[in-house]
């Protein structure tokens, strides 16, 4: 049924759910599909590209009191005050003031290992020491472990729950008890990039541990549920203290007012959130199955990803499989015949198996 758009305006703004729209219907037939970034493979909802459309006519202005809108909005359904929340040009750029406010002049950080690469990669560049921490062999993040190598030179640790390449989770009373125990020594920073993806009930957010005062930061995202990786929109949630500090290091106006926009929007869109987290979660389990089917071992993902023991090499089979139009992940060392695999739609993880079929039809090369 063909729908204007003033009528798609109407139900989305009635909270009733709209068709998720795939990226394939604005790409070429000939851009290969993209299961290595960790891009939601679906366009942004209606309301945040009409939020897009309609903040055009303020590119003009410079957007910097537009953070506040933003940021009321995100304190509000949080149960904080706007002083909490610090916003970012993507989760990435908080990461990045965590490490300037914390590993400047040969600050020490500590980190899982592997994990999310942004904070360590900004820490090196200003020669801050970076102590990593090898994950357990269920590819877990090993809090004791981390908790025995906070010393007194510490002052940040990081923290990616779910954890990134591995899509792994910290059990919630770990967790809780890690942060209250170690941010008596130093500042816990906790990246949920992939919150709104998680549905186990042994995961909760570190948020309350931020409510209550403790040197805690959260740090989130709208470029993964939300689908705007390319507006470059996040947020910190920190107390008053430790989020004032972090502003000090925000490259200037970094979010545009489209970004902003759009960012608010998708934040009310419920139906689009929930939409999309549904899709994701039923084509990361329908994978999950195949995988394990194939004999690959495949630990069980809390995000828009699985990572899977490939068995050979991730370099040759990335390759191979670019060559046949499917973008897969790169290594993650010391993982280096696992492969992470973004979920796509429906129709793009069908064209992985077909592909994947063709590419491991010839034994590993030894």
């Amino acid at each position: 049924m063909q729908l204007s758009r003033r009528h798609w305006i109407r139900l989305s703004a009635a909270g009733l759910a709209l068709p998720l729209v795939p990226r394939s219907a604005f790409a070429s037939p000939a851009d290969p599909i993209r299961l290595h970034s960790n891009e939601n493979p679906y366009a942004p909802s209606l309301a945040a590209r009409e939020a897009v459309r309609t903040a055009l006519n303020e590119a003009n202005l410079y957007p910097s009191r537009s953070y506040e809108t933003l940021e009321a909005m995100i304190a509000k359904k949080e149960q904080l005050t706007p002083e909490h929340v610090v916003l970012g040009a993507g989760s990435t750029e908080v990461l990045r003031m965590a490490a300037m406010a914390y590993g400047l002049a040969g600050g020490e950080v500590l980190t899982a290992y592997p994990t999310y690469e942004g904070l360590e990669t900004y820490a090196n560049t200003i020669d801050a020491h970076v102590h990593r921490v090898p994950l357990t062999d269920t590819l877990q993040m090993d809090l004791p472990a981390m908790d025995q190598r906070t010393t007194q030179g510490i002052q940040l640790i990081f923290v990616c729950n779910p954890n990134n390449p591995t899509g792994t989770i910290c059990h919630k009373d770990e967790l809780k008890s890690f942060c209250e125990e170690v941010s008596r020594r130093c500042v816990v920073l906790v990246d949920e990039a992939y919150y709104e993806l998680v549905d186990d009930p042994a995961y909760a957010s570190a948020k309350s541990l931020v409510a209550e005062g403790r040197n805690v930061v959260v740090s989130r995202t709208f470029s993964k549920v939300f689908g705007l990786a390319g507006l470059r929109v996040g947020y910190a949630l920190a107390r008053p203290d430790i989020a004032a500090r972090l502003r000090k290091y925000r490259t200037g106006n970094g979010i545009n007012i489209l970004g902003i926009r759009a960012a608010a929007a998708s934040y009310k869109d419920a139906a689009f959130v929930e939409q999309s987290r549904q899709q994701i979660a039923a084509s990361r389990r329908e994978i999950t199955e195949k995988l394990r089917t194939w004999g690959h071992h495949c630990p069980d993902s809390h995000t828009n990803f699985v990572f899977f023991h490939l068995g050979r090499r991730i370099e040759p089979f990335q390759q191979a499989m670019a060559k046949r139009g499917v973008l897969v992940g790169r290594p993650f060392p010391p993982y280096l015949d696992w492969c992470r695999l973004s979920i796509g739609t429906p129709d793009e993880m069908a064209r992985f198996e077909s592909e994947y079929k063709f590419v491991t039809s010839d034994p590993p090369a030894h």
